[in-house]
């Protein structure tokens, strides 16, 4: 979708701002729900229930301050997820060796097919001491930072 993607303000389907909400069916019961979805992405980046309307049978027709109350809660999540998967994808641990304050970083580059990461170790002067390859599932902890150090940053 482009900047020209056209507003749509129907009972069930709002577009603008990037997003687009779609009232569903909520296919585990009876009810119904609301599916966030960000332009340009296939699948709904939030799905949540959606109310009743008055007639106990159709929901409640989507409106302004509904859609910006979507929007500002899908945005949201959207953030805290990047957040998240950026902190497991990107580590680092401050450990002491001997006398010497170092930091060792663990950062992962997830491909479907070739995954890899890299182990690397800066002193307090921000200047590189090792950098090896090591396996994606390598677990990043102050006992394995320890160790790694204290074995002069050999490969893993």
């Amino acid at each position: 979708m482009t900047d020209e993607t056209p507003t749509i303000q129907e009972a069930r389907t709002w577009r603008n701002d990037g997003w687009t909400a779609q009232v569903v069916k909520n296919e585990d019961d009876d009810g119904w729900a609301v599916a966030m979805t960000k332009d340009g992405q296939a699948e709904p980046a939030l799905v949540g229930p959606w109310t009743m309307g008055r007639d106990k049978k159709n929901p409640k027709p989507l409106d302004v301050n509904a859609f910006n109350t979507l929007v500002k809660t899908a945005s949201e999540f959207v953030r805290r997820s990047e957040q998240q998967l950026h902190a497991a994808l990107h580590q680092s641990i401050a450990v002491t060796v001997g006398t010497a304050r170092i930091t060792v970083y663990l950062d992962i580059v997830p491909d479907e097919e070739n995954p890899s990461a890299m182990l690397s170790a800066k002193n307090e002067g921000d200047a590189l001491l090792a950098e090896v390859r090591v396996a994606p599932s390598f677990k990043l902890n102050r006992s394995s930072a320890v160790a790694w150090a204290e074995a002069g940053f050999k490969a893993v």
